[in-house]
């Protein structure tokens, strides 16, 4: 359960990434399932090659930009469908991703990572709960980092094209610039999520990326669909504790005696789950059962002790 966890707090971060086109732009990415391995190639092979494992983690995070800018171009300047530009994308990154290997995978078992050390002593891959903590803040921080950005000026306009975007047109923003820099930060973030995932498991492989969209969206459906998204905070913050949630799941079901390779099929079981529920009559209701009358913009009025209610008036 620790190394569900710890799993969870690494693609939370991939989960901010899905977060940000999928509820911020409106859009449904489907570059991420090729970028999330691009980010794991990049910092594999360039630890491999004696690369800092800080800069090969900042180098697959460029990658993952230049993946999310591809698309993006694609989508505004050549006007190719969002879904089918995602799509191209992802299929070219697996040849790109093959050559950037050399191989199928990579191993990183003898090599220097970012958790080296914490696997040395002890505290990482459900040794103790130590893991966990020395992760959290990562996700925290990239947390940190998305929510101050959306409430910038440029993440505000970023908000507006997602909802909005002949609107914000119209006040001289360019929607086609917000799209490619959307596009790319999520895949950027997609790809330093896949970089610490291949450090933390000690391989990297050109499969690793495949139906990673799936459990991005159940992450950030799951989360906000206990946690809701009326705000910011709330939505990202929902996202987060979506992807831990969502390993925790997968572990239960390994713990049960589910067939690993019924994983992909779980998890588009969740996403249907997650995505039915919350329009369900019965759960709609249970919300207003427990809302203040402030909240309702209703009152209740108490009469004073001995007097008798008006007619037309309940006590």
């Amino acid at each position: 359960m620790i190394t569900a966890v710890e799993l969870g707090l690494l693609y939370a971060i991939m989960a901010l990434g899905v977060y940000l086109t999928f509820r911020i732009l409106e859009f449904a990415d489907l570059t991420v399932d090729g970028s999330f391995t691009t980010g794991a190639a990049v910092a594999a092979i360039s630890i491999v090659n004696g690369v800092n494992p800080f800069l090969a983690t900042a180098a697959a995070f460029v990658a993952g930009l230049g993946a999310g800018v591809i698309t993006g171009i694609l989508h505004t300047k050549a006007n190719i469908d969002g879904l089918l530009a995602g799509i191209l994308t992802q299929i070219g990154l697996y040849s790109v991703n093959l050559r950037i290997m050399g191989a199928a995978n990579v191993s990183l078992l003898r090599n220097d990572t970012l958790f080296s050390g914490l696997r040395a002593d002890g505290n990482l891959g459900g040794g103790s709960w130590l893991g966990t903590a020395y992760l959290a803040p990562v996700a925290l921080v990239v947390l940190l980092l998305m929510i101050w950005f959306l409430n910038t000026n440029l993440g505000l306009a970023m908000r507006a094209t997602g909802d909005n975007s002949e609107m914000i047109r119209s006040f001289g923003v360019s929607t086609d610039a917000q799209k490619i820099l959307g596009l790319s930060l999520s895949n950027g973030l997609v790809a330093l999520s896949g970089a610490l995932v291949a450090q933390y498991q000690g391989f990297a492989d050109v499969s690793m990326g495949i139906g990673i969209i799936v459990a991005g969206l159940a992450s950030v459906i799951i989360g906000q669909a206990i946690f809701g998204r009326l705000t910011i905070v709330r939505a990202a913050t929902a996202a987060v504790f979506g992807a831990v949630l969502y390993r925790v799941v997968i572990q239960l079901a390994l713990i049960a005696g589910l067939n690993p390779n019924d994983m992909k099929l779980i998890s588009a079981i969740l996403v249907v789950i997650a995505l039915v529920v919350p329009q369900m009559k019965i759960v709609k209701k249970v919300p207003h059962r427990f809302t203040p009358a402030w909240r309702t913009g209703k009152s209740e009025v108490v009469p004073a002790e001995g007097v008798e209610p008006a007619e037309g008036e309940e006590a």
